[in-house]
């Protein structure tokens, strides 16, 4: 495709119980869209079936592109990556999950054609619709640490964390080549930078189900998470961003 209007981002890791559903589900919502638009799978260097899945899904439908990470490098990275390299006027990352049904790109894509920048949907906005909920325990983190992010780094953004975020092509060239963070802090280091560069951004309420495989850890990557809110104010004072 010499030209792309959409392009759809999954990071994937050791997905092979999860992912090819995504797949499917996307390729066949999209494919019934008059517009020209591309999937790109980044694979984090799976050990289980994933990238042979994958490789097997695209062989026999078109629009799919695969990227590889050599070793485990970190969904920050990964999406990172798929972002920089998508070729769509509009780029969107979503969990190989698919939390968010692929559909609610269509509450997004208005926001991104007439004058925003940055969509990101939230789960905890009014009108926000949550089939299955997190654990208490972890959605009481969510709380705390976005209510730290507010305080930190990004006033007036209620969910920084949920996977399911559109850019349209020039924040992502300006916004993507400036991230550090390889983690699962990404999200809010790219809207920190979304924010900088004065990118317009529009939090909207999605539907979501919550994924009993999720691989976030409760207490290692909320730490580590903590950290990066400190780092990336760090790296801002020291220029790191320029």
């Amino acid at each position: 495709m010499k030209e792309c209007f959409l392009s759809v981002i999954i990071p994937a890791y050791n997905e092979e119980k999860r992912l090819l559903p995504t797949l499917s589900k996307i390729y066949a919502y999209l494919s019934t869209k008059n517009f020209p638009y591309e999937i790109i799978v980044v694979d984090d260097g799976s050990t289980d079936n994933t990238l042979p899945m994958i490789k097997n899904f695209a062989s026999s439908n078109k629009h799919i592109a695969i990227l590889i990470n050599e070793q485990n490098s970190g969904k920050g990275f990964s999406v990172r990556k798929g972002m920089l390299s998508a070729r769509g006027e509009y780029a969107f990352f979503t969990d190989a999950d698919l939390s968010t049904p692929i559909e609610e790109i269509e509450k997004c894509l208005p926001y991104l054609i007439n004058g925003y920048d940055v969509v990101i949907g939230s789960r905890s906005m009014p009108g926000s619709d949550i089939l299955v909920h997190q654990p208490w325990y972890r959605e009481k983190m969510g709380k705390i640490f976005n209510f730290m992010v507010n305080m930190v780094l990004l006033k007036g953004i209620i969910d920084t964390q949920c996977g399911f975020k559109g850019f349209k092509r020039e924040a992502v060239k300006s916004v993507f080549s400036r991230c550090k963070i390889d983690g699962f802090s990404f999200d809010v280091e790219a809207l920190y930078l979304s924010r900088k560069y004065n990118f317009k951004i529009k939090e909207i309420p999605i539907r979501w189900e919550n994924s009993t495989l999720s691989k976030v850890s409760p207490i290692k990557h909320s730490l580590q998470m903590f950290k990066d809110l400190i780092g990336i104010k760090i790296k801002d004072l020291k220029g790191d961003y320029r």
